[in-house]
C-alpha cells in the first residue's frame, strides 16, 4: 500500500496526471507511424530502437517511482530492470549499447503492455496523492521522456537515411523556398551576467547553481548559418583546408571522408538533403543542420568568427521569449529565417541547436543529486561540447534559456546548427 506520507501532495494531483498523460502520449503519437520493424532496429552504435526508447522511458517512472513508492510493487518482467537500464551503475547492470537492436523478443506489442502497466500503476499513485520529492522525480521523469522524443526522432531519422528506399517518416510537401535576410552583428558591451537557473521551477542540475560570469565585449550573429552560407565554405575549399580546422577535426575529416553535412547528397550535379520527410532539394536559405561542433568550428573560423560562448549566448537569450519552430510545429526541419529585428537575435530558440565553443563542465559549486539519480548529468562533464536552444524536434514546454544540452564533438546526427560571434571591434 502507498505510505500515508505518500498521499500528501506538492500539486494538484490533476495537474501532474494531466501532463503525465500529455507526455506520454505525445512519445506514442510519435510512434504511429512507425512499424514494428521500424521500431526493432538500431542504425549505429549512438542510436537506439524505437522499442527501447519506449521501455527506456516506462522503465524509468517503474523504477525512480513506482518501486519507490510501493513496498509490495510488482514488475512487469525482472528482466527488464538490466534490459532497459541505460547507464545507471547505481541500479545495476544494463544491456550493452550497441547489441539493443538485437533485442527482438520482447515484442514491440509486449513493450506496449509494459508501458500500459506501468501507466495504469502510474494513475493509481497520483490519483491518491505523492510527496514533494516524488513530484520532483516525476517532473523530472517527464522531462527525460521529452529528451528521447527528441532522440527517437533523431534516431529514426537516421534510420531511414540508411535504407535505399530513402523513406519519409511523415509527408509534409516542401516549403516554398524564401530568402534569408541579410545577417546582421548584434553588440554587448562588457560586465557581469548571471548563469544558471534559479530555484524555482524545474531545471536540470546541471543548471545550477545560478551563478555570476564576467563576459567580455562581444558581438553575435542576428541568426543562423544557412545552407547556402555553408556552401560558400564548402566551394572555398573549407574540407579540403587543414588550417581551418581543429586537429581532431582535421583527423575526422580525412578518417570518414566528410565533405558536406551529414544527410546532404550530390545528385546530378544538385545537393539534396535527407530530411524526417524523405529525400528533399537543399533548401538554400534554411538553416544548415546536422554538422559537428569540429565542422561548425572550422567554418566559423573561415568566416573570421567564432562560436560563442555558453554565456555569451545565455547573456543574448535573457529576456526573450521561448519562441520557435519547435517539435510540436509538424515541419521537423530548420526554417528560413526571412524577416529581421533590430534589437534581439532569431531563431535563438527552436530550428536547430546552436554548438557554443564551451566545454560541458559543471558550475561552480556544483553537487550532483545523491542516489541514483546523480548519474543522470554530472558524470558526462567530460569531453563533450554544450549545445543551446532546441531545435524543431524538441518539446517546446522542454526548452529554457538555461537548458545545457552536450555531445561529443564529432556527433552529428543530432539537430546541431552555427551561430556566429566575435569579439567586439
Amino acid at each position: 500500500m502507498i505510505s500515508a506520507q505518500m498521499r500528501q501532495q506538492s500539486s494538484p494531483e490533476s495537474e501532474l496526471n494531466t501532463r503525465y498523460r500529455q507526455v506520454r502520449d505525445a512519445t506514442e503519437q510519435l510512434c504511429a507511424a512507425l512499424s514494428p520493424e521500424d521500431c526493432a532496429a538500431q542504425s549505429m552504435l549512438y542510436a537506439s530502437p524505437a522499442k527501447w526508447h519506449i521501455a527506456h522511458v516506462t522503465w524509468f517512472f517503474e523504477t525512480f517511482v513506482l518501486a519507490q513508492c510501493e513496498s509490495r510493487y510488482r514488475p512487469f518482467h525482472p528482466e527488464y530492470r538490466m534490459m532497459f537500464n541505460s547507464y545507471y551503475n547505481t541500479v545495476g547492470k544494463q544491456h550493452p549499447r550497441p547489441r539493443r537492436g538485437l533485442l527482438t523478443r520482447p515484442s514491440f506489442k509486449e513493450v506496449i503492455d509494459y508501458r500500459r502497466y506501468v501507466d495504469d500503476q502510474m494513475t493509481v499513485l497520483l490519483q491518491q496523492g505523492v510527496d514533494g520529492g516524488i513530484a520532483q522525480v516525476l517532473e523530472l521523469g517527464l522531462h527525460h521522456e521529452q529528451q528521447h522524443q527528441e532522440l527517437l526522432l533523431m534516431d529514426i531519422k537516421h534510420l531511414f537515411s540508411c535504407n535505399p528506399l530513402r523513406p519519409a517518416y511523415r509527408h509534409t510537401p516542401q516549403r516554398p523556398q524564401e530568402t534569408a535576410a541579410a545577417l546582421r552583428w548584434l553588440s554587448y558591451g562588457e560586465g557581469l551576467t548571471r548563469l544558471g537557473a534559479e530555484y524555482h521551477g524545474f531545471a536540470f542540475d546541471n543548471e545550477r547553481p545560478r551563478h555570476s560570469v564576467f563576459v567580455g565585449a562581444f558581438e553575435l550573429g542576428d541568426r543562423l548559418v544557412t545552407n547556402r552560407e555553408f556552401r560558400r565554405f564548402m566551394q572555398d575549399g573549407g574540407y579540403q583546408r587543414p588550417e581551418l580546422w581543429l586537429a581532431d577535426g582535421w583527423d575526422r575529416v580525412r578518417a570518414e571522408n566528410w565533405h558536406a553535412p551529414l544527410y546532404w547528397e550530390q545528385i546530378d550535379g544538385d545537393w539534396s538533403v535527407f530530411t524526417l520527410n524523405g529525400m528533399q532539394s537543399l533548401p538554400e536559405d534554411e538553416p544548415v543542420v546536422h554538422v559537428s561542433y569540429l565542422e561548425a568550428d572550422a567554418y566559423a573560423r573561415w568566416a573570421g568568427a567564432r562560436l560563442p560562448t555558453e554565456a555569451e549566448w545565455e547573456r543574448a537569450a535573457a529576456g526573450l521569449s521561448v519562441a520557435g519552430n519547435f517539435m510540436e510545429d509538424g515541419s521537423l526541419s530548420p526554417r528560413c529565417c526571412a524577416e529581421g529585428c533590430d534589437d534581439h537575435p532569431r531563431q535563438m530558440f527552436g530550428d536547430t541547436w546552436e554548438w557554443t565553443g564551451s566545454a560541458y563542465t559543471p558550475y561552480p559549486g556544483y553537487q550532483p543529486p545523491d542516489g541514483a539519480l546523480g548519474e543522470y548529468n554530472g558524470k558526462f562533464m567530460c569531453n563533450q561540447i554544450v549545445l543551446r536552444g532546441g531545435a524543431c524536434v524538441t518539446p517546446r514546454d522542454h526548452i529554457r534559456a538555461t537548458y545545457r544540452n552536450f555531445f561529443q564533438p564529432e556527433l552529428r546526427w543530432q539537430f546541431g546548427g552555427i551561430r556566429l560571434a566575435r569579439d567586439a571591434h
